[in-house]
């Protein structure tokens, strides 16, 4: 049988769950409201009393983990991700196209299937991986398989996987406190430094995902030493990327390589065969109202590591010495108080949003991507009216480790949409600040191209004009999204990038047949989506100097104004020659405004 990697190995102590209730859950997924604060660990040289007391307060302290409901991190950040769906389930049962075809990158959203709810109130979900496979076989997932261009603008990447990982808590430190009259003194071990954090930030000015690197990683925090001296907090990692840019929870690559080479055979040490089944979909929890609403993906740590009760630090003696002890069982069953508080502030830290993050705006602040591990407390804590020489201190806590899709969706006013050597990359030189490689031959554009129109680029008469921007995508041709089998060509690739686009320019070439290109083009861009629909349209009639006489461009205007019913504008431009360029603009900018 094929089985499913359960994503989650965490499972809480059973020492946890007795004496403590189980995570609370109510229809609108609120705090619970018999939640007491944690009081702080005493600091500065704490006395046996002092700890004593803080330990009493522990131990008094009421914590329940709930599942956690609406993170403010992700406040005030739009979701597209209904409009951003390229293909629904009810168009993929109508035209009855191949699973193979569908995807995270062809539906804009990661399929599931509930498995129902466990004890701690999360929604079980099961993730077909089959879903992920275009990630590694796509063309443009990888800059080996993407055809090239003699251009030296090679610099564009709308689409990176990245590994993200936050420091690990430092430990707390154990040591005690020496000096010239006396051997030994009391504990001075200090407490361990936070782990740093990964913070995201979207910023104006880039449009590419080029410059990102396959792996980011916070620092550690540093361990607490002696002289009551705490580690240093971990360095924080941010990572900025171009407006427009959406993050989605994946797994690992190494599990997706592994799903793709099916059964294989593992060899034990005493010769015996072990078939390994193919890994078919992973197991996750997940936060919502219900199955069909899902908001978050719950994410933990302590995978390898599931009994909190294995978070001391023992120096000398072991744990097995510890566990025997009266004392250190007592100060074990109040200080897990402490566990819990920090398990339930990276239970309500580690999620992420089940869609994805959509930065479709600029972030002032950076957004909380992985928060870092606590540091552990140092011996200083535990020096009690009963405890005199406390060798033993707490770990730091541990590290998120996930692997993100980042993907660009070029934020531009106009989309340019054409055919192969329609004249797109030509106009785009004319009219703004763009260097685009052009020439007589299909597919010059590889990759997407933005200009920006900007006063400096038009007369002195024009000067009132606003800037606004444009983006180009490769040419898209007849089966370009419609072929279920095997897409053809490239330009559907890149239809992300004019999904957001205020304006679709249709750049159509009247050296050819400029109704059956338009008519072609129409259908690629509604299949699966109408991304025509709720969008304002401008065509743009190229190449007219290579046309003998105006009937091919009347018959169009025509069949122009019969398909959508309304004043569609449509201008001839010979962008070579500069005919038609200015008045182009105007009207651009006539749209914008």
């Amino acid at each position: 049988m094929l089985r499913s990697l359960s994503y989650r190995r965490l499972v809480l102590s059973p020492i946890l769950r007795s004496g403590f209730n189980h995570r609370c859950f109510s229809n609108n997924f609120s705090k619970s409201q018999h939640d007491q604060s944690i009081p702080s660990a005493p600091d500065w040289s704490p006395t046996a009393t002092e700890n004593d007391l803080w330990l009493d307060q522990l131990d008094r302290t009421h914590v329940e983990l709930d599942v956690y409901s609406k993170d403010q991190r992700f406040d005030g950040i739009e979701d597209h991700s209904a409009d951003d769906q390229l293909y629904s389930p009810e168009f993929l049962k109508r035209e009855n196209v191949s699973p193979e075809w569908f995807n995270i990158l062809s539906t804009g959203k990661m399929e599931y299937k509930a498995l129902g709810k466990d004890r701690d109130k999360y929604i079980d979900i099961e993730v077909p991986l089959e879903q992920f496979r275009s990630l590694r076989t796509s063309s443009y997932s990888g800059s080996k398989k993407r055809p090239k261009s003699t251009s030296s603008n090679q610099n564009f990447s709308d689409l990176r996987i990245i590994n993200v990982k936050s420091g690990k808590g430092g430990d707390g430190g154990v040591s005690f406190f020496r000096d010239a009259g006396r051997a030994i003194g009391p504990p001075d071990g200090g407490d361990g430094g936070d782990g740093g954090s990964v913070f995201v930030q979207a910023i104006e000015g880039t449009n590419s995902l080029h410059k990102l690197r396959v792996k980011y990683t916070a620092e550690d925090g540093k361990n607490g030493a002696g002289r009551q001296l705490d580690g240093v907090r971990g360095e924080d990692v941010i990572i900025t990327v171009p407006v427009g840019t959406t993050i989605k929870w994946i797994p690992s690559t190494n599990i997706l390589k592994e799903a793709e080479e099916g059964p294989r055979v593992e060899v034990s040490e005493d010769g015996e065969e072990k078939i390994i089944e193919q890994i078919t979909s992973v197991n996750l929890k997940a936060v919502g109202p219900n199955p069909e609403n899902l908001e978050y993906i719950q994410l933990f740590r302590n995978e390898n590591d599931p009994i909190v009760d294995s978070n001391w630090l023992f120096k000398e003696k072991d744990r097995d010495y510890h566990y025997e002890k009266d004392w250190f069982k007592k100060l074990d069953k109040k200080v897990k108080k402490y566990d819990l508080s920090c398990l339930k502030e990276e239970i309500c830290n580690d999620v992420i949003p089940f869609n994805g993050i959509d930065l479709s705006e600029p972030t002032k602040r950076p957004i909380l991507l992985l928060k870092g591990g606590k540091g552990g407390l140092g011996n200083i804590h535990f020096l009690t009216q009963e405890i005199r020489n406390p060798r033993f201190s707490k770990k730091g806590r541990n590290l998120l480790d996930c692997n993100f899709l980042f993907e660009l969706k070029l934020l531009a006013d106009f989309g340019l949409i054409g055919l192969p050597n329609s004249g797109k990359s030509t106009l785009l030189n004319s009219i703004s600040n763009a260097k685009s490689k052009i020439g007589n031959w299909e597919f010059t554009t590889l990759q997407p191209t933005i200009g920006t129109i900007m006063p400096k680029d038009v007369k002195e008469n024009q000067l009132y004009l606003e800037n606004f921007t444009v983006a180009d995508i490769p040419g898209i041709i007849k089966g370009a999204a419609s072929c279920a089998e095997k897409p053809k060509g490239m330009g559907v690739e890149f239809l992300r990038h004019i999904e957001r686009s205020k304006i679709l320019m249709f750049i159509i070439s009247l050296e050819n047949d400029p109704i059956h290109d338009f008519e072609t083009l129409t259908r690629e861009l509604r299949y699966g989506k109408d991304r025509i629909n709720h969008k304002k349209i401008l065509i743009v009639a190229t190449k007219g100097d290579l046309v003998k006489d105006s009937k091919k461009f009347r018959d169009f205007s025509i069949h122009i104004r019969e398909t959508f019913h309304k004043d569609c504008p449509i201008i001839p431009v010979c962008a070579i020659k500069k005919h038609n360029v200015d008045k182009l603009i105007h009207i651009m900018n006539d749209f914008v405004q």
